[in-house]
């Protein structure tokens, strides 16, 4: 915990919760990124993702009026508008929600924390939205769509209102943020922000935030005087479980010549969808080779911030000493539990006494009922 962060949470303790809702607790990324592909088509245009910051955390109007100009379309953002909505109203059923989202609201929801959702979105689209997952609704004493309000966000009024609401002062308020306009527009209004960058790669630029997380897995509410999670176990925090495998490639060459780890490095072609769902981080659990049995596991997806990747990869880590490489064998890997987010670290000595650290809670968790029983699973011994 940084010196700021001490100091928030011995001075700072708030009484209610803010949310955004796309990007910061719906997986919206990926829907914007399809719709706009599709329709970019239709003029000769190809989205490739390279603009998403322009959009990212705007009202409707402005991020439509951005791909207007950026790809100087034949149209009005109006006529843009109306051209989109029918096919992002048609995906709002296959919006998943972040890892770290449902719990994060029963949680607060079964302590009695007051919750107010805030987006730049339409309050009817909001609804769209959260009305496919259940509980949700019921969770939020107030809900604010940007046609609510004067202006939008970076402007604070969205969040004062909600405050208004809500009965609390906005110095009582957290406010959890993907993007920089919402950051922007939780400290104009005065309250305690928790940015959680739903751009790789871009944590660097929340500054004006109070805390920078990777993922909602990695917030502690006791930091800001809520009632802390309980379902931390020996470190570790269990998940729903997800699969993946595929034959066993050669990775960067630094596994075992640079930290002493040999990793069993996976491809990440056919995963981009499932490597976009899960936050970059230290996760567990079981690897099954084909002809060799099944191990213990630990591994990390990410970026690698100390060798500075240019691609999100998957490098697990089989918690076995094997006497020869074993490179295009099928690799079977069920995740079962996280420990960490990724980070970097001050020199190579650092990071891997840490990866030994991660592999050493992650032999001992396995060990425990909640995740050995997953080392039978039919999966693992398929190939």
């Amino acid at each position: 915990m940084t010196e700021k962060m001490a100091t928030a949470s011995l001075t700072k303790l708030v009484r209610c919760v803010i949310l955004d809702l796309d990007g910061t607790l719906l997986n919206t990324d990926g829907i914007v990124g399809n719709v706009l592909k599709v329709q970019l088509s239709r003029y000769g245009k190809q989205w490739d993702g390279r603009e998403a910051h322009k959009i990212l955390g705007k009202t409707p109007f402005e991020a439509a009026a951005a791909v207007v100009e950026d790809y100087q379309l034949p149209c009005s953002t109006i006529e843009f508008i109306s051209q989109i909505s029918p096919l992002f109203s048609d995906q709002w059923c296959n919006i998943k929600a972040l890892p770290g989202a449902n719990r994060l609201l029963k949680h607060l929801k079964n302590h009695g924390v007051p919750m107010a959702l805030a987006s730049n979105s339409p309050k009817e689209s909001i609804e769209a939205k959260i009305s496919y997952h259940d509980g949700w609704k019921s969770s939020f004493s107030v809900i604010i769509g940007g046609d609510e309000v004067r202006t939008g966000k970076p402007s604070p009024d969205m969040f004062l209102e909600a405050a208004e609401r809500l009965s609390m002062e906005p110095s009582s308020c957290l406010v959890i943020e993907d993007s920089l306009p919402g950051v922007t527009a939780g400290k104009a209004a005065e309250m305690q922000v928790v940015a959680v960058p739903s751009l790789p790669k871009q944590s660097h630029l929340y500054t004006a935030a109070d805390e920078v997380i990777n993922s909602l897995l990695d917030l502690r509410p006791e930091k800001w005087g809520l009632p802390p999670f309980e379902d931390w176990v020996d470190g570790t925090l269990p998940l729903d479980p997800w699969y993946i495998g595929g034959p066993v490639i050669k990775g960067f060459g630094r596994g075992s010549k640079v930290l002493g780890i040999p990793t069993a490095n996976l491809s990440t072609k056919g995963y981009s969808d499932l490597l976009a769902e899960h936050p970059s981080g230290v996760y567990f659990g079981w690897a099954g080779l084909s002809s060799r049995g099944v191990f213990k596991m630990v591994m990390s997806i990410g970026w690698n911030p100390y060798f500075d990747n240019k691609e999100k990869t998957i490098e697990p880590w089989i918690l076995y000493k094997f006497d020869e490489d074993f490179y295009g064998e099928e690799l079977r890997l069920i995740i079962v539990g996280y420990i960490r987010p990724e980070a970097n670290f001050p020199s190579l000595e650092s990071l891997i006494a840490k990866i030994h650290e991660d592999g050493e809670i992650a032999e001992k968790a396995l060990e425990l009922p909640l995740y050995s029983s997953y080392k039978n699973d039919p999966y693992l011994r398929s190939s």
